[in-house]
């Protein structure tokens, strides 16, 4: 059964490991890695990543991703967001993008042992997406 806006919205507000998407070029599948992810209902989704990275190639050229969540249980459930990118903009130089989304996914002790593992990789950017197309499921308690 597919779910409503509102809990598609609330389940991708819930801090999952996004599987984000986006197309390799022509004879290629598309790029597809595990990723933390930030959103609220009504708002743009972000995500970081380096501003040489491979992914942040892909993403400028291609314009748009794709970002899957998904959870097995307590249901099988799952939620797909869909749009451009309407942004593309440099970390803070007080990195607060990259504190807020390791606070999300981390216990408070390893968020200051994240950050400075993370200074090792380089400048940050950050890329905002407009939710435009969705695809969820809830497939009951397994």
């Amino acid at each position: 059964m597919a779910l409503t806006l509102k809990e598609r919205q609330e389940f991708l507000a819930q801090p999952h490991i996004g599987a984000l998407a986006v197309t390799a070029g022509p004879d290629r599948a598309p790029l597809n890695v595990p990723i933390w992810y930030q959103y609220s209902p009504n708002s743009e989704l972000w995500i970081t990543t380096g501003a040489q990275s491979k992914k942040i190639k892909l993403l400028e050229a291609a314009g748009r991703f794709s970002l899957m969540v998904q959870v097995l249980e307590p249901s099988i459930r799952y939620v797909t967001a869909e749009g451009p990118i309407t942004r593309v903009v440099p970390m803070a130089e007080d990195r607060g993008e990259l504190r807020e989304m390791a606070a999300r996914y981390l216990p408070p002790e390893k968020v200051d042992p994240y950050l400075e593992f993370a200074e090792s990789h380089g400048e940050q950017v950050v890329v905002y997406m407009r939710p435009e197309h969705w695809l969820s499921a809830d497939l009951g308690k397994v």
